[in-house]
């Protein structure tokens, strides 16, 4: 499967967990894809407010691809959050694979997430989650609920995880069982056996 594909079905899964007008938060790797393709799947229902990517010339790949859609689509993409439409935002800024405290325009952007007052649905892990141990670094997003990609991460259920994670979701993305087998996992066939997501 292609990373696009996958990144494709993220965004959807997501979008599926916003109802009523909703923001878009995005940082620069793929996880700010993921957002990406969430924002293009709300504006396509009418419920995006707004969208904004913290460094956009940074994205690659997939990501890259993704934000391309969307301005393609007719959305302006901001360089600074836009959260006063909104009832719901989306943090899609930082994946798993963060290993040290937030720092300047990041640190700000989860500020502002965390002082909104809106409903807070977190891309994976809340950004500022170290995805393994669930130690949160200094900000962390505190979501109300996280959609997580594929599998659960191990650091949504130790330490600060249960506390900033809010409601856990678990999405299928399209990840093939083989894939998963190929590097030792086994993952029951019947965990999405009926709905593409489950609550952990």
């Amino acid at each position: 499967m292609s990373v696009d594909s996958l990144m494709s079905a993220a965004g959807l899964c997501v979008s599926r967990f916003c109802h009523g007008p909703t923001a878009v938060v995005c940082g620069a790797g793929n996880n700010g894809g993921d957002g990406l393709e969430c924002a293009r799947r709300l504006h396509e229902s009418g419920t995006l407010t707004s969208v904004c990517c913290i460094d956009p010339d940074r994205l690659r790949g997939p990501a890259a691809h993704a934000l391309a859609a969307l301005i393609g689509a007719g959305v302006d993409v901001l360089s600074e959050p836009r959260l006063d439409a909104a009832e719901i935002v989306v943090d899609a800024i930082f994946g798993v694979g963060l290993s040290r405290p937030p720092q300047g325009r990041y640190e700000e952007w989860i500020e502002t997430i965390n002082a909104s007052g809106k409903r807070v649905v977190a891309v994976d892990v809340p950004s500022g989650l170290d995805g393994d141990t669930g130690v949160a670094y200094s900000p962390c997003v505190r979501a109300d609920l996280t959609v997580t990609l594929g599998l659960p991460k191990q650091g949504l259920l130790l330490a600060d995880g249960p506390r900033l994670a809010g409601e856990i979701w678990v999405a299928d993305i399209g990840v093939p069982q083989a894939a998963y087998e190929l590097i030792g996992i086994e993952v029951p066939v019947e965990l999405f056996g009926q709905a593409s997501t489950v609550r952990l």
